[in-house]
């Protein structure tokens, strides 16, 4: 039955993307803004769901350590595996918008995280000041939609209802498709004799992210560079700045050792995308391949280390 269930949450998780990405799409053109910023805003909220319920549940239960890990685990996954994969797929062009203003956000604010947890704690103050950081971002990003409305397409655009309709079903179908797959990856492992923290490093990571990964899958197959790349972006700087803001207020954080070295190592990789983005402004197969090599070999890391 796990097996099976497995499958049926990956079903859920394409169909869903597939739904959630049109959807997006339409709003785009409705609105009149790049889609770019949907991916940056609306989409990278809405598949930082998973994320946001185990980062905020482990806050209320005074578990919030648990939220760091989660968070920088899912950003390095974003950045390498669903930009990487996405790539391979279909090379991705680099927004102007993402590589002028959201990649270096996305490196400062990783470095800022850094400096926060240097002193092996997040205190709530310190989530208050994410949590502000993560409001000047969106009032920057909303004005820079509203400056560059453009004519939309409507021989492609859904109706309005439609449109909102796709979205919440498309989420819906992602977030129910990543807890199935999660939950029962994670029964199948355990029968496999694997331990809780492999399993924890691994499957859980890797699964709060799914949602991100299939979502910037469908949309690099569907050409819109946009949505896929605005998605993980977007999607590292809502965890870190709301997500672990909100989870800080709920409850400090104390830091081990060893997040703060994952820290340095999400940094690494934020410039790393950056450099990949600049170049011939694209990301292109090989480098997509190369992203996913290094996810790998930074998997073996944590787990032998």
């Amino acid at each position: 039955m796990m097996y099976v269930m497995l499958i049926v949450g990956f079903v859920l998780l394409v169909k869903g993307a597939d739904c959630f990405v049109d959807g997006s799409s339409s709003i785009a053109r409705i609105l009149k803004v790049p889609s770019v910023v949907i991916g940056l805003t609306i989409v990278a909220m809405g598949t930082s769901a998973p994320e946001a319920a185990v980062s905020i549940t482990a806050g209320l239960s005074g578990n919030s350590d648990i939220s760091l890990g989660n968070i920088i685990g899912s950003n390095i996954f974003n950045l390498l595996m669903v930009i990487g994969i996405s790539a391979i797929t279909l090379p991705i062009v680099s927004q102007k918008e993402i590589i002028g203003r959201d990649m270096w956000w996305n490196i400062g604010v990783s470095a800022g995280l850094f400096l926060l947890i240097f002193d092996h704690k997040i205190s709530r103050i310190e989530g208050v000041l994410l949590l502000v950081a993560m409001i000047v971002y969106l009032v920057i990003v909303l004005r820079s939609a509203i400056k560059n409305r453009t004519e939309g397409e409507p021989l492609k655009t859904m109706s309005v209802p439609k449109s909102i309709i796709a979205v919440i079903v498309g989420l819906a179908a992602i977030i129910w498709g990543g807890n199935l797959v999660v939950d029962n990856a994670s029964l199948i492992a355990k029968s496999w004799g694997m331990s809780d923290t492999l399993i924890g490093l691994t499957i859980i990571a890797c699964g709060t992210s799914l949602p991100e990964l299939m979502t910037s899958l469908i949309a690099a197959r569907k050409g819109d560079s946009g949505i896929a790349l605005g998605n993980a972006v977007g999607s590292c700087l809502f965890n870190i700045m709301f997500i672990l803001g909100i989870a800080s207020i709920l409850s400090p954080i104390h830091v081990v050792t060893e997040l703060v070295i994952d820290t340095g190592i999400l940094i690494f990789v934020t410039v790393l995308m950056l450099i990949l983005a600049f170049s011939k402004k694209k990301t292109s197969r090989v480098e997509g391949a190369l992203c996913v090599l290094l996810y790998v070999i930074y998997t073996v890391y944590i787990i032998i280390r």
